[in-house]
């Protein structure tokens, strides 16, 4: 959070009485009374430097009222309402001194800072250069152009002008302040957090550097750090509703979403903006209120109607609910698309890639290339890609990494960092690379860079693996599936043409471990146990509904449910009271919160089979499941995604744990449970088989994509 001025005043509107626009330079009468306007000036600078800004105020304009003409009694006029957070009173009053009188140091000064509160960086710097002409070493003019160069993306210049102003002034509060939101922008932390320290000793009551510091501490994960600094910036301002907001995010990030809540829902009632409804949606996505998140996502961007994560975050959380039609998603992506290509000045037509290529060269875009469900279907193909055909290029969106991102980063002829980079530029970058296919593998998920994709910058651009639905970006040229996942009556669903893979769209890599398949608990404890380890919001009603009557045609039979979510206990709470209003006796049910994967697979061992979500089943879930010899039941949907389990059972052999519709998923689960042998000789071979299935068979799927890659690269020839 830059800061540019102290806030010393209330930060009130007011009106200057005055018509800026009605007085006319070359018409003005001869002062009538210049020593009593002066009076009245200085008089009001008394007012001023006693904080009396009203009274000072007053005496302002009764010495304009003399002296039409007092350049500097309009500056510092100009100056109240600036601090009273009326930026464009200030600035016409700020103008009309300048005009009086151009060598007017302080009216440049205001007018720049005032410029700078609207959000006019240009015009700003211009005023601030005037400053900054007329005497060369102003720290407050160095540390604001310090500013807006920050804000402008020229780290190198805007670190040179803030050290400067620190020399000049070294118990220069806001230089401090903002030199450390530079240092953090360049992943010098403890620099940074030096940096505010040192703000915070000259000013212990500066809640901007609170707040920079908290958001420090939550990215370096020093959560209790960053609580302690958010809480106590409310402490000194508890109606600041950025501070809120900002509590919101640690607290969502920490799993206390009902704390996140009502964090967000404090920040609205203090200030309204589109960010904060933002988050509110997803802390009301993640605990299952999918009707409430849609509707903050949709208030969201009537404040911004630009908002791309709220747009694209709303297109993630209709799919959700059954509610949502596929025509319906369609159409609202197509909207998001539309809005991105316009946002575009003039996308590439033309590329720098070799035409008739021996090896294609692959980009691959994602904030995921690490311990996550997209890192976990990579990494298993990408060692087996042949570098001779394929040459791999990352482009990560996303500065975090982990041991995952260290096994594969070898497999990749260049690994670049987006995150720190526009649309525009990463869409040069990626150009300048002469990149053949451009892959997307975010769709509208978490570190995205669709926008950048509306560039054009591969002449083939493909999404696949992150997502499970049409972009809408009409610059996306093909996705990814397989026919179970898209049959051929359903690929009008999507804007992307679609690219077949044979047997499945997606292949697992085994997890690393050394867990043991364990026997079926069934054997015993004499009761059937079913197992959900989904996220809470894909537990739809539908769902325990169809749960309920499972386990009323099986009165011995238990579940046991696990997510993330389920580690607060307000949230464990609500969930008992969802499965009672659905006839599930909580005894029957266990429910239990996060775990470190090891100990998530290690779970398995309780459960003897696995229910899904629809009409959003579950992905990296069903193939750890598979692998630790535990089947899951699927419903086959209307959509990619509601068909993403059975694509994957089908392609491990699993075709009967397919259900068609809810009635025969209720049917099937009940069958399925009752042959208890069975279901112990499955488990048993179930690890053999899916190793030795297409859904877990690298080599065999690394083929398949080359010639995905080929065929897409051919038909692009054939068309050219």
């Amino acid at each position: 959070m830059l800061s540019w001025f102290k806030k010393t005043a209330l930060a009130v509107k007011g009106e200057s009485g005055l018509n800026i626009a009605a007085i006319q330079d070359g018409n003005l009468s001869t002062p009538l009374a210049t020593s009593e306007s002066e009076a009245f000036k200085n008089q009001g600078n008394a007012h001023l430097g006693n904080g009396q800004l009203g009274d000072a105020a007053e005496c302002f304009r009764r010495a304009i009222a003399l002296n039409p003409r007092y350049a500097e009694a309009y500056a510092n006029l100009g100056f109240i309402f600036r601090l009273q957070g009326n930026p464009d009173e200030a600035v016409a009053l700020c103008r009309k001194a300048v005009v009086l009188k151009p060598e007017l140091l302080p009216a440049h000064l205001n007018l720049g800072i005032a410029l700078m509160n609207l959000g006019k960086g240009d015009a700003a710097e211009e005023s601030l250069r005037r400053v900054v002409a007329l005497v060369p070493e102003h720290p407050v003019a160095l540390q604001c152009l310090g500013v807006i160069a920050t804000e402008r993306g020229d780290l190198a210049h805007a670190e040179i002008l803030l050290r400067h102003a620190l020399e000049l002034q070294p118990d220069y509060v806001e230089a401090h302040n903002n030199l450390g939101v530079l240092l953090q922008q360049t992943k010098r932390l403890s620099e940074a957090e030096a940096y505010y320290r040192r703000a915070l000793e000259l000013q212990p009551d500066y809640v901007e550097a609170y707040i920079n510091l908290g958001i420090l501490f939550r990215k370096a994960k020093r959560f209790p750090e960053a609580e302690v600094s958010y809480r106590r910036a409310l402490e000194l301002r508890p109606d600041y509703a950025d501070a809120h907001n900002n509590l919101g995010i640690l607290l969502q990030r920490t799993n206390r979403p009902s704390e996140a809540e009502m964090s967000y829902r404090r920040a609205l009632e203090l200030k309204p903006s589109a960010e904060a409804y933002c988050n509110l949606g997803g802390i009301l996505r993640d605990c299952r209120k999918i009707n409430e998140a849609v509707a903050s996502y949709r208030q969201a961007l009537e404040i911004k109607p630009d908002y791309f994560k709220a747009q694209s975050d709303l297109l993630f959380v209709l799919n959700y609910t059954a509610s949502s039609l596929p025509s319906y998603y369609l159409e609202q992506a197509r909207q998001v698309g539309r809005l991105l290509t316009g946002k575009v000045g003039k996308r590439f037509s033309s590329w720098q890639c070799v035409n008739r290529p021996e090896r294609l060269r692959v980009g691959l875009v994602s904030g995921d290339l690490l311990s996550h469900p997209v890192g976990y279907f990579l990494e298993g193909l990408l060692a087996h890609i042949d570098p001779a055909r394929i040459e791999l290029i990352a482009y990560s969106t996303h500065h975090k990494e982990d041991e995952l991102t260290v096994r594969i980063r070898p497999y990749f002829f260049a690994w670049k960092q987006l995150s720190d980079k526009s649309d525009e530029d990463a869409a040069h970058l990626i150009h300048a690379d002469g990149v053949h296919i451009l892959f997307d593998l975010s769709g509208h998920t978490g570190h995205n860079r669709l926008p950048m994709f509306a560039w054009k910058p591969a002449p083939v651009q493909a999404s696949w693996l992150g997502y499970f639905a049409t972009t809408g970006v009409a610059e996306m040229d093909y996705l990814l599936a397989d026919e179970m996942g898209v049959p051929e009556d359903r690929r009008d669903q999507f804007t992307e043409s679609i690219w077949y893979l044979p047997d499945t769209r997606l292949c697992f890599t085994a997890p690393r471990f050394t867990l043991p398949v364990a026997p079926l608990p069934a054997l015993s404890k004499g009761m059937i146990t079913f197992g959900c380890f989904q996220n809470l919001p894909k537990v739809g009603d539908n769902v325990l509904e169809a749960w309920g009557d499972i386990l009323a045609a099986l009165p011995s039979a238990r579940l046991r449910i696990q997510c993330k979510q389920l580690s607060e206990s307000a949230q464990s709470a609500q969930m008992f009271q969802r499965l009672q209003r659905h006839g599930i006796d909580p005894e029957r049910v266990e429910l239990h919160g996060a775990a470190s994967r090891e100990d998530y697979l290690a779970a398995h061992a309780e459960v003897d089979l696995i229910l899904d979500t629809f009409p959003y089943p579950g992905g990296t879930t069903t193939c750890e499941a598979l692998w630790m010899g535990v089947p899951t039941l699927t419903l086959a949907g209307d959509r990619l995604l509601a068909r993403q389990g059975a694509s994957l059972l089908t392609a491990a052999g699993l075709g009967e744990w397919v259900a068609q519709n809810k009635k025969d998923y209720i049917t099937k689960a009940i069958a399925l449970s009752s042959d208890i042998p069975k279901l112990a000789a499955l488990r048993a071979g179930l690890r053999q088989q899916v190793l030795a299935s297409p859904l877990f068979d690298a080599p065999r799927f690394a083929r398949n994509f080359e010639d995905a890659l080929w065929g897409m690269w051919k038909s692009y020839q054939i068309k050219q």
